[in-house]
């Protein structure tokens, strides 16, 4: 595996609100950022702060103090067709077919409540509300379930139009009272990470659901914890114009479960239950979640960022690296290493780390992004409330 070495570098703090993976293409000569969230939100309120921001290169993007909001599709009320709940764009795909470069395809996080998809017994969709557990507010709130969708721009990300859910994980999957004390997800599937290699387009997620239908009765967590964890799916690149019902998940031997169907995590990336690893829903058991994911034309191998869960309220003070050397992943979507530490904040909750292009004149003219990088990238993470950078981090073959 190659080495790696994080080295101090200048303090970057972004000026933006940050709550997922900087999602980000070049559009002409400007590298277009956008951070954010949109959408309703029962717990949290509804939010207007998804926007753009761009620059020449990517310390004048991440350095913006300007930003703008993009015309995003409304909200549907409950138990009605179209966009439920808030989003945030995790990935920004750019489709080379356009030469303009301004047809996009976001990859979205996408969290909903019981209020705002409630159940549907004719269609088997949204969430029943009994037994729901609490909330990252405590007591007072309630815990959401995330899905992983679409949206598309054709003017560089000024607009979108959502395409739809492509991975979500049904309601009797949820994990409910008492077994759940874990204050953040009752299950689902999000914080993706998506990357193209071949004619697909790969999609990396925490899966955080039961793997079955969920029992108190017959709940084992050892099966829980089997299936969670980062796992990964896949779309056609073509059927990203319309892509509801196309992704398919790994289901231990290939890209064949639905994507409502119960996939497979990537063994690789599963702590141990000797090591403090276990069942999401637990509360105080150690996972990986949140992968950012780029190909790295120095090593020629793919990098993938993660943090750590080690208690309650999703607190973890740590980042991890693992690589995978073949750069066709339909052949090796699960050849991950072993995660190795990166950085250690005690005391500390990190979320979202990913790897960020220099402002270098090499970075800018090869275009490259959080999702293609060179030898030296920037190490972005957000910290508590703070996202910013103060660390290079340089491999070696």
């Amino acid at each position: 595996m190659p080495s790696f070495r994080l080295e101090p570098g200048e303090r970057v703090e972004f000026g933006s609100f940050v709550d997922c993976n900087m999602a980000e293409a070049w559009v002409g000569d400007r590298l277009r950022i956008f951070p954010g969230k949109y959408g309703e939100d029962p717990v949290w309120g509804a939010a207007d702060e998804l926007v753009y921001a761009d620059g020449a290169n990517a310390d004048e993007a991440f350095g913006a103090r300007t930003f703008t909001r993009p015309r995003m599709p409304a909200n549907a009320a409950p138990g009605t067709p179209g966009l439920h709940g808030a989003v945030w764009f995790e990935t920004v795909y750019q489709h080379p077919e356009d030469r303009s470069g301004r047809t996009l395809s976001a990859i979205y996080h996408n969290e909903n409540y019981p209020s705002t998809l409630p159940w549907n017994a004719a269609t088997g969709e949204g969430y029943r509300a009994d037994a729901w557990p609490p909330g990252l507010q405590g007591d007072s709130s309630v815990q959401a379930v995330p899905r992983i969708g679409v949206m598309r721009s054709t003017d560089g990300g000024e607009s979108w139009a959502d395409l739809g859910i492509i991975l979500e994980d049904a309601d009797e999957r949820m994990i409910r009272l008492p077994q759940n004390r874990n204050n953040t997800f009752p299950g689902g599937v999000g914080d993706p990470s998506a990357v193209a290699s071949g004619d697909h387009l790969y999609v990396f997620f925490g899966e955080y659901s039961y793997p079955g239908t969920y029992d108190l009765a017959t709940h084992h967590e050892a099966v829980e914890a089997d299936g969670q964890c980062i796992s990964v799916a896949r779309i056609a690149l073509a059927d990203l114009a319309a892509p509801a019902g196309r992704a398919r998940r790994w289901d231990g031997q290939a890209f064949a479960a639905p994507g409502d169907g119960i996939g497979r995590p990537i063994r690789s990336l599963q702590i141990p239950s000797y090591d403090g690893g276990g069942a999401v829903s637990a509360g105080d058991r150690r996972f990986y979640w949140g992968p950012s994911v780029s190909w790295n034309e120095y090593l020629e191998c793919w990098v993938m960022l993660m943090a750590r869960v080690d208690a309650g309220f999703w607190v973890g003070g740590s980042v991890h690296i693992s690589f995978n050397p073949h750069r066709d992943l339909g052949a090796h979507s699960q050849a991950w290493s072993v995660p190795e530490l990166l950085l250690d904040r005690p005391g500390h909750t990190l979320w979202y780390p990913s790897l960020q292009p220099l402002a270098t004149v090499e970075d800018v003219d090869a275009r490259r992004t959080s999702l293609r990088l060179g030898q030296r990238a920037r190490l972005f993470v957000k910290d508590g409330d703070d996202y910013g950078s103060e660390h290079v981090i340089s491999f070696e073959r």
